[in-house]
């Protein structure tokens, strides 16, 4: 044996008093934190993880189930299936069969297909500023990086993109634009 070997095995049955043996034996058996309330409901406490995830067609491990294609092993695989010449199926069946919770799955890709609003907002000042410049340059935008409210020294493209950006947000947008006519009108 190795000096370094023979040192993790000392590690190893090294006694820590500080360590409570019940606390940690209770940690490593309780039951992990469920945010997700689709999972929580279809949870059987008395599986393992890995089994309760297979069961609701989910990956405990995504590196196990999407992995990277080799080449190699796949030139070795059909060099086998040629020499063996009979393409049994039943691999493949085994692999395919629908899990028991499918719906746990499926109610989890709807939700994350479903739409969702947009919580971006530009701060106030700068919305005053983005409406400012396009109320007295319209669209040039060079003429808006050489006026004197331009603080920041934006270059005409930067101020371009944030203003594209900002015609983006409608609500922001379109209330910009009712104050403005709003104090036109009066």
């Amino acid at each position: 044996m190795k000096i370094k070997q023979i040192r993790k095995l000392k590690r190893k049955k090294k006694f820590n008093a500080n360590v409570n043996r019940k606390r940690l034996r209770d940690k490593s058996q309780k039951l992990p934190n469920i945010s997700c309330d689709q999972v929580k409901e279809a949870w059987t406490s008395t599986k393992s993880t890995r089994v309760n995830l297979k069961d609701m067609g989910l990956a405990y491990d995504a590196n196990e189930v999407v992995q990277i294609p080799n080449a190699k092993h796949e030139m070795l695989e059909e060099a086998r299936r040629i020499v063996r010449e009979d393409e049994s199926l039943s691999d493949h069946e085994a692999e395919d069969a629908t899990p028991a919770k499918n719906y746990v799955a499926e109610k989890l890709e709807a939700e994350a297909k479903a739409p969702r609003e947009r919580l971006f907002k530009l701060p106030k000042g700068q919305a005053q500023f983005f409406t400012y410049l396009i109320k007295r340059y319209g669209e040039d935008y060079k003429a808006m990086s050489r006026d004197k409210k331009n603080h920041y020294q934006l270059t005409w493209k930067q101020i371009r993109a944030k203003i594209k950006m900002f015609k983006g947000i409608p609500e922001q947008y379109n209330e910009c634009l009712q104050n403005d006519s709003s104090k036109l009108t009066s």
